[in-house]
């Protein structure tokens, strides 16, 4: 056999073995691990010192679809974990049937306090997208997209007891440590108001009867008391997450990212549809502003787009915080 045959021999069956390779990696992205349902568990010490543990389960990304039974009764089954408080940062549909699907879910958690921001897949449908242009950055919501039942969905938060961050602040007190929350809607589709924290903020405090305000009068004023502020929002860009550590947040939370959603082992995600540092595409982090410093966690969600519905080396996850003291 000549040298040539025996070089094109060779290519074809490495050609072959590469294109197995790939479609065995595509068929376990797509049948396995996207309903590979992780939990993921880590340990935050924000609370002031001697303050008691405080339970958060941060759900993200649901991209609900009706017929996602497998996801909707994992979700539920989380109640037994039973946690403190519930953080959801958006992107629940993922249909515009999905809404069922979604309160199904989460009615296990009715009573457990809860905060939530929107997605942009809350307000508008799933597309079909070439993955190919998520490498030249950011994807684009076109004005055509069907338009989803945005009004229904809150009305589920709204009868969990939610309290509603978009573009708002909120308070609640757990386990004797008060929680300042404020949050903005989706920044990757340019709904967040970020020049409104400081107001609702001070709306907030001002109507606090416990504030440690001290005007006008010192002698009257509050004790003060172990406090947590904590930023939410569902897309994690870098001008969001230094606004809120310039706001005071201690703790944010957020989504979007899906962790990458297909990952290489030993190097991690390819994009993050965002502008966050790829090594904080998921996960615990620490983000720096200045001279200050926030936890940031970011979920890589439960779901994914019902048109690109693969995911490799990122299973999706929902994450449970401990929150304990810290030693400051």
């Amino acid at each position: 056999m000549s040298a040539l045959r025996l070089g094109g021999k060779v290519a074809a069956l490495t050609a072959g073995a590469v294109g197995a390779a790939g479609l065995g990696a595509f068929a376990w992205g797509a049948l396995v691990e996207r309903n590979d349902f992780t939990l993921r568990e880590v340990t935050v010490p924000v609370l002031p010192p001697g303050a008691e543990s405080i339970r958060v389960l941060h759900l993200s990304d649901l991209h609900m679809a009706p017929w996602q039974t497998d996801k909707q009764d994992w979700i539920r089954a989380l109640a037994d974990l039973k946690p403190d408080l519930i953080v959801n940062t958006g992107d629940n549909l993922g249909h515009a049937d999905g809404i069922r699907g979604i309160a199904y879910a989460l009615a296990p958690f009715e009573g457990v306090p809860g905060v939530f921001v929107n997605g942009s897949n809350d307000y508008v449908g799933p597309q079909p997208k070439n993955p190919l242009k998520y490498f030249g950055g950011p994807s684009v919501v076109h004005p055509e997209v069907e338009r989803l039942d945005i009004d229904r969905l809150l009305g589920v938060f709204e009868n969990l007891g939610w309290v509603d961050l978009n573009n708002k602040a909120g308070a609640l007190d757990l386990g004797g440590t008060h929680f300042e929350f404020f949050g903005v809607d989706d920044p990757h589709v340019g709904r967040d108001r970020l020049e409104v924290i400081t107001g609702a903020i001070d709306d907030l405090r001002a109507n606090d009867p416990l504030s440690d305000e001290t005007w006008p009068d010192p002698s009257v004023a509050a004790e003060p008391r172990p406090t947590v502020t904590v930023g939410v929002a569902h897309a994690p860009y870098q001008r969001v997450l230094n606004s809120f550590v310039n706001h005071g947040a201690q703790l944010i939370f957020a989504g979007h990212t899906h962790g990458g959603q297909v990952c290489v082992p030993g190097f991690g995600a390819l994009v993050t549809n965002c502008d966050i540092p790829r090594k904080q595409v998921k996960g615990l982090s620490l983000w720096h502003q200045g001279l200050r410093t926030a936890y940031l966690n970011v979920s890589a969600g439960l779901g994914t787009s019902i048109y690109a519905p693969v995911r490799f080396a990122c299973p999706p996850e929902a994450t449970l915080l401990t929150l304990t003291a810290g030693s400051f």
